[in-house]
């Protein structure tokens, strides 16, 4: 028993000395974390910028998209108005030809 009475106080010691040395103080812990938190605050700052240039980019993409798809119906219209006065040209190109084959002078 006398030997158990010897080590008690030397194994209380080295529980002891273990167990203080792996606990961090609040002010350790806070030196440590204000480099990565204030490296954080930046990035979530530079996202918030990124996100809204982003947002404002697609903004007009989508304005420039509908503006694209009304000159196209634009020019569908257009189109169907040249292919109008094309027909009518050449309708009046073949009158004048029919006129002057019978010797007529076309009208004005």
């Amino acid at each position: 028993m006398r030997t158990g009475i010897k080590f008690a106080p030397l194994a209380a010691l080295m529980i002891g000395s273990v167990a203080l040395s792996g606990c961090a103080t609040k002010k350790f812990v806070r030196e440590q974390i204000a480099p990565v938190s204030q490296r954080v605050d930046a990035l979530e700052t530079r996202l918030q910028e990124t996100d809204g240039t982003a947002k404002q980019a697609l903004s007009q993409a989508q304005a420039a998209a509908g503006q694209a798809q009304q000159n196209g119906q634009r020019l569908d219209q257009i189109n169907g108005r040249v292919d109008t006065l094309d027909q009518q040209t050449q309708a009046l190109s073949q009158q004048v030809q029919q006129q002057r084959a019978r010797g007529k002078r076309p009208r004005n």
